[in-house]
């Protein structure tokens, strides 16, 4: 095994104009320097001259096919929308933004469909100059009017998270034909400018609005290296590179897109994508059970060294599991009971009999990174951020001493069932004849755990298990990805298991998983229901921060609230990203701060004889 370390309804531009016009009462700022790239907080790592990214081999070689394996099916080609099992793919591979994220820094953006981005200091406005080279792959050059179309349809049409993105502008202009203005009209959110660098770009000779909001067998029309050229639904898509793509030899994309032809693959159930991957079905598998990854990997073509496992030290917060409550549910609505629940997960056992003590375990939402609050105390600018939410910050959470509970791992703590005890008492429970009942009501504490996948079946019935011996009786029901899916966007679930993939650099999506206007909004990652003005309010903070140290800052105190909430019980955090492929396809020695990236990847040129 290979452990690799971290390597340092819309309108015409008319209209749209009229819009402007309008608008016009906000003065504008002093003109700034357009540049080549944008860093959230700092300066970009890369010159303007940069030849390619450090992570990207730029003599790879060009052809061959990737397969990828999925789990679930899907019913769309448009990710951009909330109805359907969308093709992710799409992003990126067909559908480019106007700027390209570097995966080696925090958050900084480099040029793509934009040669060159403007703000000023206060970040009040952006402006983008496009590529005159920048064309869809019908050959038609992107243009302004494209640019202001796809911020008007995202902001009406799209995803919550692009609506609320794209509605804090305030103003939005064509300066030419190829030059397009936003401005924020006071609003104090410095990430906004790289919201709007990262906004998929689409066609407006090609897109039918009215159409849009349905989920399609048919791909939007984009300026990217890929196009779907074969689509069998719910089973694969194909999708090929264009071998007039505009975009081939800029900096940012030297060294990636290296496959002629990209194939993704549909597996109803893990078991069979794994089988599938076995037998060279597909090439390569990010694994998730560490049961697999210790015992799964012994089959012939793993020991002729055909396949290869590569165990990725990231420098990202680790993506921790959660069990996590909804509190929508009364059930969930006393934190005395998401406390006492949370002491009855015995982690102890469940790493050491499922999971060979591969995993870790946090409390915090920013596991392993620098914006982890878990176990750090507060700084004096996290206490200034979180004095007026005092009564609802514990004091050792403050403090950095708060520790999640830690068993004796033989499944039947006493402690901490006396514990959790105590705490239901509090929130009007006892034990009569064994059950857990409300002393008023005399209703029993019972709920569902929604499950899809074999790790996230075995540990409900494990904490299932233990919850048994407080008196409450809890049902384990197993759907597959597609209901799991529908349910968790719906929020239709008692509890689930859930993951937030976290960056170095959380901005705007933090209102989108756990902000309060969020809790309303089906489609959003605020699972839990959290409404909690100290969130709100962090959130705020590190919108506004224009220093690392400041944000990290404002990070971390979101971090106290959300543990402060007990929204969630930590379940576990791999320290590793685990990767299998097959030997035919080659990756760069340089890991980027991410971890893999496929589109890094290229196909191994066979031998001659």
């Amino acid at each position: 095994m290979h452990r690799i370390g971290l390597l340092p309804g819309l309108a015409s531009i008319r209209t749209l104009l009229g819009i402007a016009a309008l608008a016009g009462s906000i003065q504008a700022p002093a003109a700034a320097e357009p540049a080549a790239a944008i860093a959230m907080h700092g300066k970009p790592a890369l010159s303007a001259g940069f030849s390619h990214l450090p992570y990207a081999n730029p003599e790879a070689p060009k052809g061959g096919r990737l397969i990828q394996g999925a789990v679930g099916t899907f019913d769309s080609l448009n990710p951009f929308i909330v109805k359907g099992l969308a093709v992710q793919q799409v992003r990126g591979y067909v559908v480019e933004s106007l700027l390209a994220r570097g995966q080696n820094e925090p958050f900084t953006l480099y040029g793509l469909l934009a040669q060159s981005v403007e703000t000023d200091d206060a970040r009040s406005y952006v402006t983008f100059r496009l590529d005159p080279a920048a064309r869809f792959s019908d050959g038609k050059p992107v243009l302004a009017a494209d640019v202001l179309f796809s911020w008007q349809l995202l902001r009406d049409k799209g995803r919550p998270n692009h609506r609320l993105y794209y509605a804090k502008v305030a103003k939005a202009e064509a300066i030419d034909e190829r030059t397009v203005r936003f401005d924020f009209g006071g609003a104090t959110d410095r990430e906004l400018p790289l919201i709007l660098g990262l906004m998929p770009i689409f066609a407006e000779h090609a897109i039918d609005v009215g159409t849009f909001e349905e989920t399609s067998m048919t791909a939007p029309l984009g300026s990217g290296p890929y196009r779907v050229t074969s689509v069998k639904p719910g089973t694969s898509v194909t999708l090929t590179r264009n071998p007039d793509y505009w975009g081939r030899n800029l900096p940012v994309n030297r060294g990636l897109w290296n496959f002629d032809e990209v194939r993704v693959d549909y597996y109803r159930e893990a078991n069979g994508a794994f089988e599938a991957f076995k037998r060279g079905l597909y090439d390569f598998r990010v694994e998730t059970e560490p049961l697999r990854w210790h015992e799964g990997y012994d089959f012939p073509a793993a020991r002729r060294g055909e396949v290869v496992r590569d165990a990725v030290t990231t420098g990202m917060p680790q993506p921790s599991e959660f069990l996590v409550f909804n509190t929508r549910r009364p059930i969930f609505a006393d934190i005395h009971v998401r406390q006492a629940l949370t002491l009855l997960f015995d982690f102890e056992w469940i790493n050491r009999n499922y999971f060979f003590g591969l995993y870790g375990r946090s409390a915090s939402f920013f596991a392993g990174s620098e914006l982890s609050a878990y176990g750090r105390p507060a700084d004096a600018r996290e206490r200034e951020l979180l004095a007026p939410f005092s009564k609802i910050i514990p004091s050792d959470i403050l403090d950095g001493t708060y520790r999640l509970p830690v068993t004796n791992g033989s499944g039947r703590d006493r402690k901490t069932l006396s514990a959790a005890l105590t705490l239901f008492a509090q929130a009007g429970y006892k034990l009569d004849g064994g059950v857990l009942r409300h002393r008023t009501t005399h209703t029993p504490l019972t709920f569902e755990i929604l499950t899809t996948t074999r790790d996230q079946e075995r540990v409900a019935l494990a904490y299932a298990r233990d919850l048994k011996r407080a008196g409450i009786a809890v049902s384990v029901r197993v759907v597959d990805a597609v209901q799991f899916d529908q349910r968790r966007l719906a929020f239709d679930f008692d509890m689930i298991q859930n993951r937030w993939d976290q960056s170095l650099s959380p901005g705007n999506e933090q209102a989108f998983y756990w902000g309060s206007e969020a809790a309303d909004i089906q489609g959003t990652r605020n699972y839990m229901g959290a409404r909690s003005p100290a969130v709100d309010a962090m959130i705020a903070a590190l919108l506004e921060a224009r220093e690392r140290p400041e944000f990290v800052s404002a990070v971390r105190a979101l971090d106290r609230a959300l543990m402060a909430g007990v929204y969630a019980i930590p379940v576990f955090n791999p320290q590793q990203q685990w990767i299998a492929r097959w030997n035919r396809i080659e990756r760069p020695s340089a890991i980027s701060l991410s971890g893999h990236l496929p589109e890094t990847w290229w196909s191994r040129p066979q031998r001659t004889p």
